[in-house]
């Protein structure tokens, strides 16, 4: 049985055939960037280690010795028995704390350069979206953006705008950029959406991301690609403020 239904092609971006295959420590980035982002929930049960070999392209091994990482690592725990399995165990309160002190430590000018990265990423990803996305694509991101509108938590406004900016890379068709924009979302995602007032403006987001979506639907890449970069700063301005407030503190 296959434990994630209803696999988006976000989560078969994540979850794609290993380049290096045979390293534990990427399949332990893979997982971790999922959990990060909110693609695998707390107490979801991730496939078995067989099934994840395949998706993943490596041997069974290679999965065994990562998940037992994991486990160390506190992301997931294994449960014996006729229903056991591996199971995701990310507390959100003692995730918050870890990422607020993440954004604390930060310095202005790794934070800018993160949003460089943001903006690099996110802004070709965007214009090749415009020039190459699928017919479906209005149905891929529609309810992403109105998600984020009315996710009522820190964490469903991470995993849904998250997963806006993978669908928009995977539209791309850039086997490359999705995997930048998936690491990019598991480092960023978390600062992003802090709870409290270090928490970013969920509507404002919205609103770019709608915007975005309007541009590749008109296969306008300029404009596409104009807007991302626009939101990647945006972005970037925001986690250098609450930098600054959490610093202050």
């Amino acid at each position: 049985m296959q434990p994630f239904t209803g696999q988006s092609s976000v989560l078969n971006a994540v979850f794609a055939p290993l380049r290096d295959a045979g390293r534990a420590d990427t399949v332990v980035r893979r997982i971790a960037e999922a959990v990060t982002i909110g693609l695998v929930a707390e107490g979801e049960q991730l496939p078995s280690e067989s099934d994840l070999a395949l998706q993943l392209g490596v041997a069974n091994g290679t999965v065994r010795e990562a998940l037992a990482i994991l486990r160390e690592q506190g992301l997931i725990e294994t449960r014996r028995g006729r229903n056991g399995g591996s199971f995701v165990r990310a507390p959100s309160q003692g995730l918050a704390r870890v990422h607020r002190d993440r954004l604390k430590e930060f310095g202005v000018a790794d934070l800018r350069d993160l949003g460089d990265e943001c903006l690099a990423v996110s802004g070709a990803a965007a214009r090749f979206a415009a020039e190459r996305a699928p017919a479906d694509i209005r149905e891929r991101l529609d309810p992403l953006v109105a998600a984020l509108r009315t996710a009522g938590t820190p964490a469903e406004r991470r995993k849904a705008d998250a997963r806006f900016h993978i669908e928009v890379a995977v539209a791309s068709q850039s086997v490359r950029l999705t995997r930048r924009e998936v690491a990019l979302q598991a480092e960023v995602g978390p600062l992003l959406w802090l709870p409290g007032d270090e928490a970013a403006d969920a509507d404002a987001h919205a609103d770019d991301h709608h915007a975005v979506l309007v541009a590749i639907m008109a296969g306008d890449a300029a404009s596409a690609r104009r807007l991302a970069e626009a939101h990647a700063v945006a972005v970037a301005h925001h986690l250098v403020r609450a930098h600054v407030r959490l610093s202050g503190d």
